[in-house]
C-alpha cells in the first residue's frame, strides 16, 4: 500500500542510480498511517532538509550521488549529524 508512484524500477535495479527519496516519502506516509507521527515527521524533515541543501543530489536531480549516498545523507540528517 505504500510505495513510490514509479514502482520498483527494475531497469535500474542494483546499479546504484535510483533516487530513494520517493521510497522515503512513502515510508513517512506509512509511519503516519500506523500511528507513528513523530517518526514520520523526523523522516519528512530529513527529506526536506536534504532536498533544500541541494548537495549530494542523485542523477535524476542533476547530481552524481548514488542511491547509497542519498540514503546515508538522509540517515545522517535523522541522526542529527551535519551533512
Amino acid at each position: 500500500m505504500f510505495e513510490p508512484i514509479h514502482g520498483s524500477a527494475f531497469d535500474i535495479r542494483c546499479k546504484g542510480v535510483a533516487n530513494p527519496i520517493g521510497a522515503f516519502w512513502s515510508a513517512s506516509m506509512m509511519l503516519e498511517h500506523v500511528g507513528e507521527p513523530v517518526a514520520a515527521a523526523a523522516l519528512m524533515d530529513a527529506i526536506e532538509r536534504f532536498a533544500a541543501s541541494g548537495k549530494g543530489m542523485p542523477r535524476d536531480l542533476g547530481g552524481e550521488a548514488t542511491t547509497r549516498d542519498v540514503t546515508d545523507a538522509v540517515i545522517a540528517l535523522i541522526e542529527g549529524k551535519n551533512v
